[in-house]
C-alpha cells in the first residue's frame, strides 16, 4: 500500500513539473512588432499542444458550468462577444433558468434602452407574452437591431418567470444604454466630430461611464450579481485596448476608461470577463486572425464536443502568445492578459449569424427609420428600406465576415 501511494506522489510531482515546464515555454514565446510575428510564429510551431489537451480534460467545464461556477467568487460577468454570433445567444438563453437557480436574477444588455426599463420589466413578467412590444423595445434603442436571437432572450426570461409562483423575486434583464439622438446629426457635417455635435448625440454622456453607473446603482450599491453580455471591447475590464495616438512616443496610447475599466475601478475583486470565442484584427486592422495564432482552435481540433469554458489566468491556455492589434502597447502579450476566462463552442467555419426579423420593420415609417438611423454621423443613411434591410443581412452573414480569417 505505501508503495502505490508512493508511486502516486511520484507522478504527481512529475506532472506539476512537466506542466511548470511547459507553462515556461509557452510564455517565453515573446511577441513584439509586426516584424517579429513571423519569430512568434516559428516558436508557437513547437508549442507542445498534448499539455494544452490535457489541461482542457483535466479541468473541462461546459460553458453553461463555467459560467455559473464563476459566480461562487464574482458578482459580475462579462461575456464580450463578436455581434451576430447565433450560438453565443443560444448559450444565453439557455443560461437564463441555471442562472436563477443559482441565485444569479439578473442579465445586463448593451443592447436596450434605461428609458423603456419599466415597459421591459413588465414585458417578461406579464401573463402573457407579446412578440410586439418586444420589437417596439428594440427600435427604440436601435432601428435596425432586427435580430431574432437577441429579441429571443427576452423571452427566454418571460418563460422562465411564467414558471415561478407569484411571490418568488422574478429574473430581470437590465438595459444598459440610453436613446441615442441620432436625428441631431447634419448631413452638411457628415463625419466632422466635434464636442457640440458628439454631445447632441449622446446627450446624457458617454455610454460607457452611462452604463457603468446603472451597474453601480442596480447591482454594486444592492450587492446583487449580474452578468453582461455585451461587444468585445466594451467589456474589457483589467485589459488596456490600444489606439493610435499622433502625440504620443510611439504613437498610441492605452484606453482605460471602457465599460468594463470603469466597473472593474468600482470592484475589481468582483469582476470576471469572459472572451467567447471571435476573431481579431489584425495590428493594421486590415485582417482578421484567429486567437493566440490559432493555437486554441488547433487545440479543439482534438475534441469531438467542443462546447467548453476554461480559465485563463495562469493557465497553460493563458499563457499562449497573441500578436493581433490587441498586443500593441503590451510586451509579451498573452491571452490572459486580455481576460479572464474563454469559451469556445465551435470552430469558425461552423459558425452562423443570427436570424435577420422579418416582421421588425411592420407598422414603421422609412421617415421614422431613416430619421434615428444609428452611427449616421460616420454612416451613409440607405436610399431605401430595402437597401437597409440587405445591409443587416449583410452583417449577419457570418459565413461572409469570418471567410478570410488567418
Amino acid at each position: 500500500m505505501k508503495r502505490i501511494v508512493y508511486v502516486i506522489n511520484v507522478l504527481i510531482i512529475l506532472s506539476v513539473l512537466f506542466c511548470s515546464f511547459s507553462m515556461k515555454e509557452i510564455s517565453s514565446v515573446k511577441t513584439g512588432t509586426r516584424q517579429d510575428e513571423g519569430i512568434v510564429a516559428h516558436k508557437m510551431q513547437h508549442v507542445d499542444t498534448s499539455l494544452l489537451v490535457r489541461y482542457l480534460k483535466s479541468n473541462w467545464k461546459t460553458p453553461e458550468h463555467y459560467v455559473v461556477d464563476k459566480f461562487k467568487n464574482h458578482d459580475i460577468i462579462f461575456l464580450s462577444e463578436d455581434h451576430g454570433i447565433k450560438h453565443n445567444l443560444v448559450l444565453i438563453h439557455t443560461l437564463i433558468p441555471l442562472l436563477y437557480n443559482a441565485g444569479i436574477y439578473n442579465l445586463g444588455m448593451e443592447f436596450g434602452a434605461s428609458e423603456d426599463q419599466k415597459r421591459l420589466d413588465s414585458l417578461i413578467t406579464a401573463p402573457q407574452y407579446s412578440e410586439k412590444v418586444a420589437r417596439e423595445i428594440m427600435f427604440d434603442y436601435n432601428v435596425g437591431w432586427a435580430i431574432k436571437e437577441y429579441l429571443d432572450v427576452y423571452k427566454a426570461a418571460w418563460k422562465l418567470n411564467r414558471t415561478l409562483p407569484r411571490n418568488k423575486k422574478k429574473f430581470r434583464i437590465i438595459n444598459l444604454s440610453y436613446k441615442f439622438n441620432w436625428n441631431s446629426c447634419n448631413s452638411e457635417a457628415f463625419g466632422i466630430k466635434t464636442p457640440k455635435t458628439v454631445s447632441q448625440i449622446f446627450y446624457k454622456g458617454g455610454t460607457e461611464e452611462y452604463r457603468a453607473m446603472i451597474v453601480k446603482k442596480m447591482i454594486i450599491d444592492k450587492h446583487e450579481k449580474i452578468l453582461i453580455l455585451t461587444g468585445g471591447l466594451h467589456a474589457f475590464t483589467r485589459y488596456q485596448q490600444p489606439e493610435y495616438d499622433y502625440y504620443e512616443k510611439h504613437f498610441y496610447h492605452l484606453l482605460n476608461r471602457s465599460f468594463g475599466n470603469l466597473v472593474y475601478k468600482m470592484a475589481p475583486q468582483k469582476v470576471f470577463t469572459i472572451l467567447l470565442h471571435y476573431p481579431f484584427e489584425s495590428q493594421d486592422r486590415t485582417a482578421l486572425l484567429s486567437p493566440a495564432m490559432g493555437m486554441i482552435d488547433k487545440v479543439m481540433q482534438n475534441f469531438e464536443d467542443k462546447r467548453t469554458g476554461f480559465d485563463l489566468h495562469d493557465t497553460p491556455l493563458g499563457a499562449l502568445p497573441d500578436t493581433s492589434f490587441f498586443s500593441i502597447g503590451h510586451p509579451d502579450f498573452k491571452l490572459g492578459d486580455m481576460a479572464d476566462g474563454y469559451i469556445y463552442q465551435k470552430a469558425f467555419k461552423d459558425y452562423e449569424g443570427c436570424t435577420f426579423d422579418t416582421l421588425f420593420f411592420i407598422g414603421k415609417k422609412w421617415t421614422e427609420i431613416l430619421k434615428y438611423y444609428p452611427d449616421q454621423d460616420i454612416r451613409r443613411k440607405p436610399k431605401s428600406l430595402n437597401e437597409y434591410k440587405k445591409q443587416i443581412q449583410s452583417f449577419l452573414n457570418i459565413k461572409e465576415r469570418y471567410k478570410n480569417i488567418k
